[in-house]
């Protein structure tokens, strides 16, 4: 009986030692997981203590333009009360690492973020730009040239535009020039970035394209004889009634008009149906990349996607016979589009404060007096409103900081592969140093591509911009970070003109954002991810295009897009 007692207390010592040793190793186990999170998330806060590379990172970073601190030295001198460069969002920051460090490992990510969240309704509206009902123009009225100013995107608009005022004045078209520009500084002409051929034999059936003047016209002094007219004779937005009131007159007496700057001449509305459509059938299909543009933008879009087998919905469109065959992208391929625009130019004409201090406030004046000398003199006689004001009023371009903040908020996952398209970032790698460690994936086309592969291209920034063009229009979501940007209306028209309700795109509503980053020292993080995800899905409503607005960002209109069944459209107020 002893004995049996003596056992039964021996067993019950084991039950309680195991259960001690499990609940031991229980603990052992979470202290571990709960130790690699804090460690994670320490090593991600260090990346932003840290100027050097992300390591196993083989890639090359963007090079800075600019002499301005960086954001870790910014961060440690925020206590200190010293602010070279104002980071206002260091406390958001270590939150979006932290979130981004305890969801690295899960594998949940919104529903809708890779997807459009009304498809039904964006996929009823299906591309038909291309059908024509009238017969082609003899362009028996005269000849008319053009000399595009502006970057790609500015120039790709005023050729789609000055090919409705060839129809409507019943000329002829000169293959479009581009003028060499102070900013851009390239020298390419409209065959260095487009199919010249391609171009003439697609507008065929509407108006005619030659190369060059007939002999008897080139001798002519056109300035002598009135022929040239400059954006100066041109109101924006011109209608139709002022092409036909005085420039068919002109074009008729002379035989030859010049368009010189030729930026937004032609007014969006009220435009013939026909024309109108005209627009957007040059846009979307008349314009080709050069095949060396092509090929070259076919390898970034296949190095984004790790060399997956087949190609996205829109590569066919972009970069024609280098596409692969079409199939479904898997989700481990997929990327996102990055156009970042904060460049000098839009940030020297934005008139923001973008926390440099006076060093920042002469940097931008000195640019502003060499290539904005209007606005200098605007901004020196009339009373501006603050940059407190223009912030609050949506009116300045995301910060970097705002940036990675933005898409951290919408849950993109920190391993997210991000194409960042633009040209040099003002404050260079340290105003870049937050993406790139938040979000390490982040690449641009001179990391993606060898030195042979891009030499081609360099001191071209037109040629450049069609790439990042293509790589942006292509991508699985593209985000654009400021709604005025020309590659960004493009780049979003494009999508939604091919896209069928499958190419998401993310357009803040800077306005919203700006209330929302007041809050930054006090809103915690949750509400935070709640009110970005609120304010970025109220902007992907699906509506048709407003009256006014461009054809070429806003293609569901009838003119450019037929509507294949009766769907309720999410109109949203003008």
């Amino acid at each position: 009986m002893e004995q049996k007692q003596q056992h039964k207390m021996h067993t019950m010592k084991k039950k309680v030692m195991g259960f001690k040793i499990a609940s031991n190793r229980s603990r052992l186990a979470f202290g571990i997981l709960l130790a690699f999170f804090i460690l994670m998330n320490f090593w991600m806060l260090s990346r932003i203590q840290d100027s050097g590379p992300v390591k196993g990172l083989k890639l090359r970073f963007l090079k800075s333009n600019s002499s301005t601190v960086s954001l870790p030295e910014e961060l440690r001198k925020i206590s200190k009360g010293k602010k070279p460069h104002k980071t206002a969002y260091a406390r958001l920051l270590y939150k979006a690492a932290h979130a981004l460090a305890e969801n690295q490992y899960k594998s949940i990510e919104p529903k809708d973020l890779w997807l459009e969240p009304y498809h039904a309704v964006a996929a009823s509206w299906q591309p038909c730009s291309d059908q024509r009902v009238w017969k082609p123009s003899e362009g028996n009225n005269g000849y008319i040239m053009v000399t595009a100013n502006g970057g790609i995107n500015q120039q790709r608009v005023a050729v789609c535009n000055i090919v409705a005022v060839a129809r409507l004045l019943n000329a002829t078209l000169v293959i479009p020039s581009f003028m060499f520009s102070s900013v851009w500084r390239d020298i390419s002409q409209f065959g260095d970035i487009y199919q010249e051929d391609y171009f003439i034999d697609y507008m065929k059936p509407d108006i005619r394209i030659v190369k060059e003047l007939p002999k008897e016209l080139k001798s002519l002094d056109l300035e002598a004889i009135g022929s040239v007219v400059t954006d100066v004779d041109i109101a924006k937005e011109a209608k139709p009634s002022f092409y036909l009131k005085y420039i068919l007159p002109l074009l008729m007496k002379n035989r030859v008009v010049h368009f010189v700057g030729f930026g937004n001449r032609l007014a969006s509305d009220p435009i013939p149906y026909h024309l109108q459509r005209l627009r957007c059938r040059c846009n979307f299909h008349a314009l080709q990349f050069t095949p060396k543009i092509q090929a070259t933008a076919a390898l970034l879009i296949q190095r984004m996607r790790h060399n997956a087998s087949h190609s996205g919905l829109l590569d066919e469109n972009l970069v024609g016979s280098f596409a692969k065959s079409k199939g479904k992208i898997k989700k481990d391929f997929r990327y996102l589009g990055l156009h970042l625009r904060f460049e000098i130019d839009m940030v020297a004409h934005s008139l923001c404060d973008f926390g440099g201090g006076e060093e920042e406030r002469k940097e931008l004046e000195a640019y502003r007096e060499i290539h904005f000398p209007g606005l200098t003199e605007l901004k020196n006689t009339t009373k501006s409103p603050s940059p407190e004001r223009l912030k609050a009023d949506g009116l300045c371009p995301l910060m970097p900081e705002e940036t990675v903040l933005m898409l951290a908020g919408l849950g993109f996952k920190r391993e997210t592969r991000i194409f960042l398209a633009g040209a040099q970032i003002y404050g260079g790698k340290s105003r870049l140093k937050a993406l790139t460690t938040l979000f390490p994936n982040m690449v641009t086309k001179e990391n993606l591509l060898s030195t042979s592969e891009i030499q081609p291209f360099l001191n071209f920034s037109s040629q450049l911009a069609a790439l990042d063009f293509i790589t942006c229009t292509a991508s699985d979501v593209f985000a654009m970070t400021d709604s005025g940007s020309q590659l960004s209306s493009l780049v979003s028209g494009y999508r939604v003109y091919y896209g069928g309700g499958k190419m998401p795109t993310i357009r803040p509503n800077k306005r919203r954002l700006a209330d929302i980053f007041l809050k930054n020292n006090t809103i915690e993080w949750k509400m935070f991810e709640t009110r970005i995800r609120k304010a970025v899905r109220q902007n992907k409503r699906v509506f048709a295009r407003p009256v006014g607005r461009s054809v070429y960002r806003y293609p569901r209109c009838s003119e450019c897009m037929c509507n294949t069944q009766e769907a309720t459209l999410h109109i949203r107020p003008r």
